[in-house]
């Protein structure tokens, strides 16, 4: 047994010690300064860590363009404005423009100073972030497209034409101003993004997997994928949801078809943790998602952005559905499109009222219109644009049919508020005041021919997919 005071166990082997001799307490001066050096050591690497992630934090702030145009232009038109009707729900239109500007995107044309939105998706999301509604609206729609003022300044005329040369013609502002008119929901943001930016997105996420229902051979889409599961790459997917006329009948309806199922896709990699977990992943992704979006305010930071990624994942992906605005082809001339009323009502209803929208995963039969050739020309052989490009003496381009006289004119173009003349209290004429923009009776043709019928009590159910939806099997 060992006496008090003595190192060893008992009746035990040697311990390294003389058995028996005391024990020698370790100095506590050389204890702490060994703590005092690991705190150090501790908080040099946390400042590190820290420091490394503001730069990286600053740079993605940085990629982000942030557009103060339009939300500068919207004010001017504040009272022409449709009211949000829902407090928390967030209607957010996304725009795919074609422009050939920019770096990476000469190659998909030739630069010619102009664009126009080759997709345009209203996302709706619910005051509950229970549910998410992607709707894409045809950019041949037929539609009014407000005056709208340029960045030189001079305005446009309002005219009836197709959708998407509200871009071409003014921009993002006036792009907003005719899918308030459309829908008379009113848009809270706004994304852009671009060719070469989408294709990056895909390329940082390791590409995307989707499931092609039949093998596609298409040399101008880029496209040679046998079917099944397939996971594309950043320039496979552009071809995928750009391609019309190469692809399937060549209808834009089928082209939409494509995009959301892509987008459905997009937001089941997006949200999974291989992704979301992983910083060596999530980073490349971060940054090229950054970098392909012009915003505005509301959205041009790597926080805003993030949480509306974080709304998104938490919304179930049954809840995620994507659908095309109710349209068939346009009474006056087949290759273009017109709203198929009261449905197209009943769902901008109850977007407008937060309310839910049924989607089903049938497949639109094809739109009925004439096949145009592989340069996206109509019937005539020319290019319609709303400048006359196509060689036509009429402003805004190939206008549409004009109706019979019976139908009644559109409303006269509003005035641009900066411009309205205010008559002086002498009665003096003023001499300074610009006249409203006139509006060119060939450019402009009524929107339907028939009143709509009532809205029903129950909506309808709209073809269309979900994020759930789009592997094979």
């Amino acid at each position: 047994m060992n006496r008090p005071g003595m190192s060893g166990p008992p009746d035990g082997p040697f311990t390294g010690e003389p058995y028996g001799r005391p024990v020698t307490p370790r100095p506590p001066g050389r204890r702490r300064r060994w703590l005092r050096r690991l705190a150090a050591v501790a908080a040099a690497l946390v400042l590190l860590v820290a420091g490394l992630g503001w730069v990286l934090y600053e740079q993605l702030n940085s990629n982000i363009t942030t557009d103060d145009e339009t939300a500068e232009e919207l004010r001017r038109w504040e009272k022409q404005r449709p009211s949000a009707l829902v407090r928390g729900a967030q209607n957010i239109l996304i725009i795919g423009s074609d422009t050939r500007s920019g770096s990476g995107n000469g190659k998909y044309g030739e630069d010619s100073g102009s664009q126009r939105s080759d997709t345009t998706i209203l996302l709706h999301l619910a005051a509950n972030r229970r549910s998410a509604t992607a709707v894409s609206l045809p950019r041949d729609l037929m539609a009014t497209i407000p005056s709208c003022r340029k960045r030189d300044g001079t305005y446009t005329n309002e005219r009836f034409a197709q959708f998407n040369w509200a871009y071409e013609l003014a921009g993002t502002a006036c792009t907003i101003r005719t899918v308030e008119n459309i829908t008379q929901i009113r848009i809270d943001h706004h994304i852009v993004l671009d060719f070469n930016g989408f294709k990056n997105l895909v390329d940082a996420m390791d590409g995307v997997e989707l499931c092609l229902d039949k093998p596609m051979d298409d040399r101008e889409a880029k496209l040679h994928l046998p079917a099944g599961n397939q996971t594309l790459n950043g320039e496979q997917a552009l071809g995928y949801v750009r391609a019309r006329y190469s692809l399937g009948d060549g209808s834009d309806t089928e082209r939409m078809g494509r995009q959301q199922k892509f987008l459905g896709a997009l937001v089941r990699d997006m949200r999974s943790e291989g992704l979301l977990l992983n910083p060596t992943r999530l980073y490349p992704v971060l940054d090229a998602a950054t970098k392909s979006v012009t915003t505005d305010a509301g959205l041009d930071s790597l926080k805003k952005l993030y949480d509306l990624v974080r709304t998104v994942r938490d919304i179930p992906t049954e809840r995620v559905q994507f659908l095309t605005v109710p349209r068939r082809p346009y009474a006056f001339n087949s290759a273009r499109d017109e709203l198929v009323q009261p449905d197209a009502d009943q769902l901008f209803r109850q977007l407008r009222l937060d309310r839910p929208v049924s989607v089903n995963a049938q497949v639109r039969p094809a739109d009925d219109k004439p096949r145009d050739d592989r340069h996206g020309r109509g019937r005539s052989g020319r290019d319609p644009g709303p400048e006359g490009t196509d060689g036509s003496a009429t402003e805004g381009g190939e206008a549409p049919p004009v109706p019979p006289a019976t139908a009644a004119p559109p409303a006269a173009p509003p005035v641009p508020p900066s411009q309205v003349p205010v008559a002086p209290r002498t009665g003096s004429v003023p001499s300074s005041a610009p006249a409203a923009p006139m509006t060119s009776p060939a450019s402009q043709a009524p929107p339907a021919t028939t009143a709509p019928s009532p809205l029903s009590s129950v909506p309808p159910t709209y073809q269309g997919t979900t994020a759930a939806r789009g592997m094979c099997g």
